[in-house]
């Protein structure tokens, strides 16, 4: 929505900070309830749900707009959570929700308005907690959770471990989070869900692999008595950027690439390509591998990598 004027009324600040969602309540508080009335039967607003108003036509509902809908929804003290509260934080991914979760009071049960949704929202599944610090909460357009603690709730309630581990990475990777601020939310969370999977994820994201890939090639060295790599290695490429290499042995430089998606785009590819020459220039060894390998096919990958490292120098 477009910023008000200086000399705008409350409500016109109300709709701006709640991306032009409110309350009945929150409605009638600015305007007489004929007013109000007069609004939705004109079509100029639109009913929600019973008690829970949109100031606009119609039309599909932005996300913002969905996510002031479960938080208004929910009721007092409610706070956006888990996934949807991270990308509402900035995390970026091609992960889905079809639920929105929201936390509330352990006091009190969710309002009867999550049941009475209209299609075209996504569900909103109320969560209470018995406590939730101020270290976890954050203010914004909605209140939400801390992103430390969405991330946490979001590996939780993901669908997979593989999930889990792919969003915890991802905030680490995007510098919206650390592992030690991650890793302090799970400090006061005794009882969560893959408590020790977010663990041990964070000691291999603070060890430097920061991709889920990178992940699986660490934990693929370890079980196969390979050396640890040295993390992500950084380079200057011919352009003077800097590039991160995703495992590199410093002692053997040998190199690995592990190939996600990205990879079958053309113009990645060929970037790619160009990368790689310029590590065979330099002297190192590099292998690659499609991240399909190197967690199906470990075996093969390990394999290679052991023989890669014995042709420079390394002994078991």
């Amino acid at each position: 929505m477009r910023l008000p004027r200086d000399d705008a009324s409350g409500l016109e600040w109300l709709l701006f900070e709640q991306s032009g969602i409110v309350t009945w309540a929150q409605a009638t508080a600015e305007l007489t309830p004929a007013t109000v009335r007069h609004l939705l039967a004109s079509g100029r607003w639109q009913r929600v749900c019973r008690g829970l108003l949109r100031a606009a036509p119609g039309g599909p509902f932005s996300q913002d707009e969905q996510w002031w809908v479960a938080v208004l929804a929910a009721g007092e003290g409610a706070v956006l959570a888990g996934l949807a509260a991270a990308r509402a934080g900035g995390l970026r991914g091609t992960w889905r929700y079809e639920v929105v979760d929201v936390l509330v009071p352990h006091q009190r049960r969710a309002t009867d308005l999550l049941r009475r949704l209209p299609p075209g929202l996504p569900a909103v599944r109320a969560r209470r907690v018995r406590q939730l610090p101020d270290a976890d909460r954050q203010r914004g357009r909605p209140d939400r959770t801390s992103m430390a603690r969405s991330l946490v709730d979001a590996a939780q309630w993901a669908r997979t471990d593989d999930e889990a581990q792919e969003i915890l990475a991802a905030g680490c990777q995007q510098r919206r989070v650390t592992p030690a601020e991650v890793g302090a939310v799970v400090d006061r969370l005794p009882r969560a869900r893959r408590r020790s999977l977010i663990r041990e994820t964070l000691r291999d994201v603070a060890g430097g692999a920061e991709a889920l890939s990178e992940i699986d090639l660490v934990r693929l060295c370890r079980r196969h008595g390979l050396p640890m790599p040295d993390g992500q290695e950084r380079r200057r490429d011919a352009e003077g950027r800097i590039r991160y290499l995703d495992a590199y042995w410093r002692r053997w430089r040998p190199h690995v690439e592990v190939d996600g998606a990205h990879h079958m785009d053309a113009r990645h590819w060929a970037a790619d390509l160009r990368r790689q020459n310029r590590v065979w220039i330099e002297g190192d060894r590099i292998l690659r591998f499609t991240a399909f390998d190197v967690r199906r096919r470990p075996e093969e990958v390990a394999a290679q990598l052991r023989a890669a490292l014995s042709a420079a120098g390394w002994r078991p």
